[in-house]
């Protein structure tokens, strides 16, 4: 290992001692794998995912409590919604609602499609109870996923000269597309007992139907009822999708990593190994799908991080 290697290798070494994996609760591999940024990247991860997260409980807190939100009350919740972002993709006469989020999003060029997208798919959520059909379900990860994803892989591909961000000079929304949908699929059988014992179904109607699911079934299992052939076969379905695309981001960041710079390839890895950890502790044969066998400890996340950096090729790193 040549002398530049070896000093990032010592670099990664001590921003990760100075990472708490206990503390870190919402997007935990976000946060993890931008920790590895500059401060400033880091930041504005964190505020990007923070206002993201604003809207995502607005709507889902409500849900949660009363399964699905009144017709009487939907264009109210659609008009915050849209409210919201406008103000920050488009503050008019000058009044800033939310000048840290606004801010950020000027700095690092974040491109604003990223928060309108999202908010088609928490304006989604607010007016259905579930989804048709797996590509109804895609579709919506669009929003829900491919946009938050969208902002991460932005950030790893900013070029910075004299103090000033430039934009990445490949499609962000193409590379952050596979892995997004990837760990979406993850997290919908990963969350299985959190989501239903919330009143939240992340589950595609038509594979429900094809397994003779139905949500009242789905809750028993969630609460410790016996898991049934049809649940198996529904998520052997998802967890193929899901290796697909799996395999389609080891081809998207072999194509996108000679354009990140060495501490952006490092948190790329970091990020979908830990969503790969996830995928591979699915047992679709015998496991019983408690958030308890699918959740990874702070102690293995932490063990997994270790591992990567211990491992990273640093000389070929740019």
């Amino acid at each position: 290992m040549n002398t530049v290697a070896s000093l990032e290798k010592e670099n990664a070494i001590r921003v990760f001692k100075s990472i708490d994996f206990e503390k870190i609760i919402d997007h935990p591999n976000i946060l993890i794998a931008a920790s590895f940024w500059d401060d400033e990247r880091y930041k504005a991860a964190k505020t990007c995912y923070k206002f993201m997260r604003y809207i995502d409980d607005f709507v889902d807190n409500y849900k949660s409590e009363h399964k699905t939100v009144p017709i009487g009350q939907q264009e109210f919740f659609e008009t915050h919604v849209k409210n919201w972002i406008q103000a920050v993709v488009q503050p008019e006469n000058g009044e800033v609602l939310f000048p840290e989020i606004t801010d950020t999003i000027r700095k690092f060029h974040i491109p604003t499609w990223t928060m309108e997208d999202f908010a088609i798919a928490m304006i989604y959520d607010i007016y259905h109870d579930g989804f048709d059909s797996l590509d109804a379900f895609i579709n919506y990860a669009g929003g829900a996923s491919v946009a938050p994803a969208s902002v991460f892989v932005h950030l790893c591909g900013l070029t910075q000269k004299n103090g000033r961000f430039s934009s990445p000079e490949f499609d962000v929304k193409a590379a952050a597309t596979p892995c997004a949908i990837f760990s979406y699929l993850v997290h919908i059988i990963r969350d299985f007992v959190k989501d239903h014992t919330r009143n939240l179904n992340y589950f595609p109607q038509d594979l429900m139907r094809k397994y003779d699911l139905t949500r009242d079934n789905l809750l028993t299992m969630a609460t410790g009822g016996e898991i049934s052939k049809g649940f198996r076969a529904m998520i052997r379905e998802l967890y193929n999708k899901a290796d697909e695309y799996r395999l389609q981001t080891l081809r998207k960041i072999d194509e996108i990593k000679s354009m990140l710079d060495y501490n952006s390839q490092l948190s790329l890895e970091i990020i979908f190994s830990l969503y790969t950890m996830v995928f591979e502790r699915i047992d679709v044969e015998n496991g019983l799908f408690t958030t308890e066998e699918l959740n990874p400890t702070s102690a293995e996340i932490k063990s997994k991080v270790y591992e990567i950096i211990k491992t990273f090729n640093y000389d070929n790193a740019h």
